[in-house]
């Protein structure tokens, strides 16, 4: 019995979903009048002010998609800038990271604008943005690009770097072109570098296309997001929220899947053996 309760791989989805629940659950006696007295608030209704009642989130939920089907414009204006903040901004900083990689003399030039610019707050960048491409997408997508260029710039750049000199030297000697180094030893020593900054790009790419909703747009899940702060719906606004999520925790899911067939080649290690 108490084997079968402890984690492992065939029940982690099951403790995943307890967890889950657990959560839901919590929040629902936290924001639930009369059920447990208040700790931090004055009265049990503030919490449900401050942090909103699970079922009134997810009831808002299913209204979006199911009884007035309203949300799904709104989802695809953001899902659309995010995939593309997400692509063009992965594509930039490879071809970046690689180019700088491997080309000392340009690393050294352009490092401190690198850094200057990595080092700049880029959400500040948003309402410079909207005067220069609208209100429209791509001001959502230029906000992303740069958020998820960097991520991507730094790991693919640092995973060429350490590309052993050994395997180089014996690849040279083996009579391998610039062209068939750059196929066959940096790009798979960058790969898991690569796939590394995505998982993290996910997220950034969201938080482009949300952000620059709020400064100015008339469609997408964070003008929603906007609408309901402006009257105090916080219902509306987690609602908004765990929507972005899912969608997010997806796209992020979608990259590991491509991870792990491109990947096969990469041994696993001991305790995910155990596991």
């Amino acid at each position: 019995m108490w084997k079968f309760l402890k984690p492992r791989q065939d029940n982690l989805r099951i403790w995943q979903l307890l967890l889950l629940v657990a959560l839901f659950v919590f929040w629902y006696a936290m924001t639930t009048p009369g059920l447990i007295p208040p700790f931090m608030f004055e009265n049990d209704r503030q919490a449900a002010f401050f942090f909103g009642e699970p079922v009134k989130v997810l009831g808002r939920i299913w209204t979006w998609f199911v009884v007035a089907a309203d949300i799904y414009q709104h989802l695809g204006v953001t899902l659309i800038e995010t995939l593309l903040a997400f692509v063009l901004g992965a594509g930039f900083g490879l071809a970046g990271g690689l180019w700088l990689a491997l080309s000392p003399m340009a690393s050294a030039i352009l490092e401190p604008y690198i850094k200057a610019l990595n080092a700049m707050p880029r959400i500040i960048l948003a309402p410079i943005f909207a005067v220069w491409f609208g209100l429209g997408i791509a001001s959502k997508v230029a906000l992303g690009v740069t958020l998820v260029f960097f991520i991507v710039f730094f790991n693919v750049y640092q995973g060429v770097k350490e590309v052993s000199p050994v395997v180089l030297a014996n690849a040279r000697m083996l009579g391998a072109s610039q062209r068939q180094l750059l196929r066959s030893v940096y790009l798979p020593s960058a790969t898991s570098w690569v796939f590394s900054s995505l998982h993290t790009s996910v997220g950034l790419a969201f938080v482009g296309a949300v952000v620059g909703e709020y400064l100015g747009s008339s469609q997408g899940v964070g003008y929603l997001i906007l609408q309901a702060e402006g009257s105090f719906d916080i219902n509306t606004v987690m609602a908004g929220i765990l929507v972005l999520t899912v969608f997010a925790l997806a796209l992020d899911a979608l990259v590991g899947l491509i991870e792990k067939k491109l990947m096969r080649w990469q041994p696993r290690s001991e305790e995910t053996e155990r596991l």
